[in-house]
């Protein structure tokens, strides 16, 4: 097997590796980025079919490019994103190499840096950047047995209705990707029950701004931690159909059977927490509040943008939020599909450092871990809200690669001698 010598090795081509190596490349710093697949590979072939960008092009996306044949105000489909990616990293012509996976990373015993055990052979480096992301591992909550007699797929592997068996489909999780991939189900003639759970479910727009305009300029994209109690809470926001607010009660009146959160499985049914509409009254708290502090800033700077008295207007409560279903009969509903729209894990067994904590969790400030010459970077709030956000991996990648240019600095000090 080949041996390969560099100061930084970055693990990772999405967007954390490509914007890593962009500041890298940009210090005169000698690197390599190993990416397993295609670059951008998640947005490629691990989301459905169509999977937009959840910002504005304007918004998310790099400071230096903007998106080819996507308006400002788009939303950029995932083939595009993916694209994107790649004719960034052409731009500058980064070092990535391709259909490279990275099985093992370890200090090297009595010396300086790490070695690095990869299909393409033996790396050694001085510093580590693990750009692998948060979306590693899908998550299926251990609810429902595997052998149980009901499809089961995790929204990483949908791609559209089409592929599912024919039937009704119960979506677990009320995030992005749970809200969209339901809707496209019951677009489909899918009968549909979404099981919704604690979320954020901000405006798409509102008072003819972009919601991320609204973070920008409220000062939320630099909040350091998430608010105290909402650390897994999930943001229910979406770009598809040309971005619109998400509105759980106009899921219902197209159709769609909304429950409480999944909570237990017994001989095919299902039985779900009476906390529905309680879920659904904190997440319009949530969003009314944000109305509120964009009313206040603009009278406190004098700013004339159009009113919109209508975002306050409410649908009234379905059905299904006040007499709440309970408990489903997979059979009887005719279910035959289950969909965990529940989030990923991260998996850094590969990482086998003392970058980690007891929970096999990023040990980290800023993205400089708790081992000398290891980073991390395109994770959520790494530094900040917008952390997880394109132009946000752009910012926390730079703050690394300064600090990498820092510890270089210390290593090429020489002592002079009088």
């Amino acid at each position: 097997m080949s041996k390969h010598d560099v100061e930084v090795l970055v693990v990772g081509g999405g967007q954390a590796g490509v914007a890593m190596s962009e500041h890298l490349s940009s210090g005169g710093v000698r690197h390599v980025v190993l990416e397993r697949g295609r670059i951008a590979e998640r947005w490629r072939s691990e989301r459905w079919d169509s999977l937009v960008a959840n910002g504005p092009a304007w918004h998310d996306r790099f400071p230096s490019m903007e998106f080819a044949e996507v308006g400002p105000d788009d939303f950029a489909p995932k083939e595009q994103v993916a694209q994107y990616f790649a004719d960034y990293a052409q731009k500058f012509d980064a070092p990535i190499r391709t259909g490279v996976e990275v099985t093992s990373v370890r200090r090297n015993p009595g010396g300086p840096g790490f070695t690095a055990e990869t299909s393409d052979g033996t790396y050694t480096a001085r510093f580590v950047v693990a750009a692998t992301g948060p979306f590693q591992k899908p998550v299926i909550p251990p609810i429902v047995p595997r052998d149980a007699p009901v499809h089961q797929l995790h929204s990483s592997s949908y791609r559209n209705p089409d592929q599912l068996p024919e039937g009704g489909v119960l979506v677990v999780g009320a995030g992005s990707s749970g809200v969209q991939i339901a809707d496209e189900l019951r677009a489909a003639g899918r009968e549909v029950y979404l099981s919704v759970g604690p979320h954020d479910r901000p405006p798409r727009s509102y008072r003819d701004r972009d919601f991320c305009w609204w973070l920008g300029v409220l000062g939320r994209w630099d909040a350091e931690t998430p608010p105290k109690g909402a650390e897994h809470v999930t943001i229910a926001v979406s770009g598809a159909h040309g971005g619109r607010t998400v509105d759980f009660r106009e899921l219902a009146a197209k159709g769609i059977t909304l429950v409480g959160l999944t909570g237990t499985y017994r001989d095919g049914t299902l039985g779900f927490a009476d906390d529905l509409a309680r879920t659904i009254a904190e997440g319009d708290a949530k969003y009314l509040e944000l109305l509120d502090a964009a009313d206040a800033y603009l009278e406190r700077n004098g700013l004339d943008l159009p009113e919109e008295p209508q975002a306050r207007e409410f649908l009234p409560d379905p059905a299904c939020m006040t007499e709440p279903v309970r408990e489903l009969d997979l059979r009887a509903a005719g279910v035959t599909t289950i969909l965990w729209a529940t989030g990923f894990a991260t998996d850094y067994s590969w990482l086998q450092v003392g970058a980690l904590d007891e929970s096999g969790r990023p040990s980290h400030r800023r993205g400089v871990s708790a081992e000398p010459g290891v980073y991390f970077v395109g994770l959520p709030w790494l530094s900040r809200r917008g952390s997880s956000f394109i132009w946000g991996v752009w910012h926390d990648a730079k703050h690394i690669a300064d600090h990498i240019g820092t510890q270089r600095g210390y290593l090429a000090y020489r002592r002079s001698r009088h």
